[in-house]
């Protein structure tokens, strides 16, 4: 039987900027006091990201709360992220609520969202509660930004509803840590600065006795100690949702052309090929000779026709299309597959506008409302392939096409092919299969197994500092 804690309240991170850390240190902190027998789970009231996952219920989560989950080793539910934005332009967003877009919100003013949002917030919290006797929530963005004070479900509304512990932290790396520290504590009302109960330091290179003045002044300043000192370490576990990769064509190794168009989606199932030795992944932006490629991947896009445009302005789709005569590897998935067919119809104006494709597939998509988001097995090679689909619109084809990976959601024609099946490369057997077409030569390793031992030698190595978050927390 797992051990129970004597008190029921969350500990919780916030950050005083977006890519503080959060998402990490929360994922670290779940895989932490799971390995010690604890049954913990994580929470996030509300998530902005176009890296989403799909549960066994079929509904959508951010990725980082997926992770959180499996560091948790706990199954995912919708539960753990009950509201997540999915930008699909400068100023708009898709509401997923409780796994499901939300087309009602859409037409609602962003503070109005409050009054419907709130209670799915709480419900999931009392079903998560009710299940596990200790949550690690993450905050999102900063609880400085008074603009949005009054809209807030995320930060300090969650910390005083569940009377969390919460802990800030700070990327150190950046400069400002402790202004941005003090400024952040500043700005919280007396309520709230009561919840705080440390300051953490992330991503610390250097002498540590060197912040030793530093910290006791914050302390004399706000009466809240620095609890932590996080070192910067390299990892290979996924971003929540910035692409950090850089890289160029490199000679001796299999190139790969991840075009980074804007919207792209869920970028992280590409880590597999990203840390696959003698394989080289290079984001590609702007236009430029892709023939010299030994492949070329469209990832999935959150707004395709938007991604379709980028791809015009840009001139990459005629570099796509040389590269494609000339014998290149395409390989498009979900968004990327809508991109490499013929026509995109949009009667439903759920993309905005029709538009054409890059006619490399003899494929015709029409977008609708309703969104298919399912976990999906299935059979390939005599190995069985976990992936889920997370899409608009159905896709045709409008001539005779060999499928790809499996019928009715992927096709091929000679050196192009595309499916909407995500996190195919995370599969050991396709990823083995689709390099050494290629020429690499190499056995693959299991991606989730790398993931678990990747979580376990980070919390080896950052052993002393969640020891000491753990233990300022009472766990």
């Amino acid at each position: 039987m797992k051990p129970q804690f004597s008190t029921t309240d969350p500990i919780m991170f916030m950050g005083c900027t977006s890519d503080a850390g959060k998402s990490l240190v929360c994922a670290l902190m779940c895989r932490f006091l799971a390995t010690r027998g604890l049954d913990v789970a994580p929470y996030k009231a509300q998530n902005m990201s176009n890296n989403a996952a799909v549960t066994q219920e079929g509904g959508e989560i951010g990725r980082a709360q997926y992770l959180q989950a499996i560091a948790a080793k706990q199954t995912p539910t919708i539960d753990m992220n009950p509201v997540l934005l999915k930008p699909h332009s400068e100023k708009g967003a898709q509401v997923v609520v409780n796994g499901k877009v939300s087309h009602e919100l859409l037409a609602k003013d962003w503070h109005q969202r409050k009054a419907v949002l709130w209670p799915a917030v709480t419900a999931s919290l009392q079903r998560l509660q009710s299940k596990h006797p200790l949550l690690v929530i993450e905050g999102a963005g900063s609880p400085a930004e008074v603009n949005l004070r009054k809209s807030d479900i995320v930060n300090m509304e969650v910390a005083l509803h569940t009377n969390a512990s919460v802990y800030l932290i700070a990327d150190i790396d950046r400069g400002g840590a402790y202004a941005h520290l003090l400024g952040t504590w500043m700005c919280l009302s007396e309520a709230e600065q009561q919840r705080v109960k440390g300051f953490v330091l992330n991503k610390f290179r250097g002498e540590q006795a060197l912040l030793h003045d530093a910290n006791v002044w914050l302390e004399e300043k706000t009466g809240i100690p620095i609890v932590a000192v996080i070192p910067w370490t390299a990892h290979q576990l996924p971003e929540e949702d910035n692409f950090f990769h850089r890289s160029t064509w490199q000679a001796g190794s299999i190139n790969v052309a991840l075009i980074v168009y804007p919207y792209a989606s869920n970028l992280d199932e590409f880590d597999p090929l990203i840390y696959q030795q003698g394989v080289n992944v290079v984001p590609m932006r702007d236009c430029q000779d892709l023939s010299q490629f030994d492949a070329i991947i469209l990832p999935g896009s959150k707004h395709v026709a938007a991604s379709r445009a980028h791809l015009a302005k840009s001139g990459l789709d005629n570099e796509i299309i040389k590269a494609a005569s000339a014998g290149v590897l395409i390989t498009g998935v979900c968004g990327g597959l809508q991109i490499l067919g013929e026509q995109n119809l949009d009667p439903n104006s759920v993309e905005g506008e029709s538009f054409k494709g890059l006619s490399l597939l003899p494929i015709i998509t029409e977008y609708s409302d309703q969104k298919t988001t399912r976990q999906r097995q299935l059979s390939w090679q005599n190995s069985e392939l976990n992936c889920y689909e997370i899409h608009h619109g159905k896709t045709l084809c409008i001539e005779p096409l060999a499928s790809f990976v499996e019928a009715d959601t992927g096709w091929q024609l000679s050196n192009v092919q595309g499916s909407y099946l995500h996190d195919l490369f995370t599969n050991k057997t396709f990823r083995q299969a689709w390099l050494e077409h290629l020429g690499w030569q190499g056995e693959c390793e299991d991606w989730h197994q790398v993931l678990g031992k990747e979580l376990d030698r980070m919390c080896d190595s950052l052993d002393l500092p969640l020891s000491q978050l753990a233990k300022h927390a009472d766990f």
